[in-house]
């Protein structure tokens, strides 16, 4: 296991066989972010975009849980300096708005582990990624409004578009906290599995996607993407154009000749 370059306080970067992993590492605070671990995110997931070595990135948590949110106790201490009027206008557009923009933009696929709490930006991140498997006893919740503020990291445009509005409305207005089991069960997430059994899950699905041809999954996912703001002619002619491209690849070349021979494919993400 190659570790990263980077020395971020509470994020831990692992590289190894085309797998990019990203560790929340503040158990202690049971993972909340820091300014300094999101900034760490999305310098990665950026050098990712760019390293053809990367072919699929997966996000978990140390300790007992995913993430339970922003540190926001920390940034709001007693004694602490409070930052002017409107800094939560001007920070979020450089930092958690950022980091969910480009986990659902990046070409990389992005694997999410989530056991314990995945709460606040932490449920975002587990929204925004392209596979989340959870323990079944993992708790997904939205606490805004119980704390007196409302949804932010996109919480209001991923819910409805994975759950509905009406169970949307149950998680962000009345904060129901629903289990890993029941996230799988209403198409939340990916899958959920027994805890014990995350982390084979996980590797086995980042295995799995590292190992497939790279250039049409980073094209498809952009098309997943665009296809809910997109018409029905826009969307055909993305398809077009990224049929022609993937069609370009040496993978492509790879699945046709596997095809022929009557073997696996041996894809190698170009």
């Amino acid at each position: 296991m190659e570790e990263g370059d980077l020395n971020i306080p509470g994020l831990l970067v692992e590289r190894h066989s085309g797998v990019l992993r990203l560790t929340i590492d503040r158990p202690e605070k049971r993972n909340a972010l820091t300014d300094d671990i999101v900034s760490g995110l999305i310098d990665e997931l950026v050098a990712a975009g760019d390293d053809e070595s990367v072919r699929v990135i997966v996000l978990g948590g140390s300790g007992e849980d995913f993430c339970s949110g922003f540190d926001i106790v920390a940034r709001n201490a007693p004694g602490e300096t409070r930052p002017r009027v409107g800094s939560i206008q001007r920070r979020l557009p450089n930092q958690a708005n950022r980091l969910i923009s480009l986990m659902l933009r990046t070409q990389t696929p992005i694997v999410c582990e989530v056991h314990g709490w995945a709460a606040g930006i932490g449920l975002s991140l587990a929204l925004a990624a392209d596979f989340t498997i959870a323990a079944a006893d993992a708790k997904f919740w939205a606490p805004f409004l119980g704390r007196g503020f409302t949804p932010d990291s996109a919480s209001t445009w991923l819910l409805p578009r994975r759950i509905g509005e009406v169970r949307s409305r149950d998680m962000l207005l009345l904060g129901r906290v629903v289990s890993g089991s029941e996230a799988a069960d209403w198409s939340m997430i990916h899958s959920s599995v027994q805890s014990e059994e995350l982390g084979l899950k996980g590797a086995e699905l980042a295995a799995t996607l590292a190992t497939a041809p790279t250039v049409a999954i980073g094209l498809t996912k952009s098309l997943l993407d665009a296809s809910s703001v997109a018409t029905l002619d826009s969307q055909l002619q993305a398809e077009a154009f990224s049929l022609e491209l993937s069609s370009r690849s040496e993978d492509f070349k790879e699945g046709l000749a596997a095809f022929r021979e009557k073997r696996d494919p041996d894809y190698k993400g170009r």
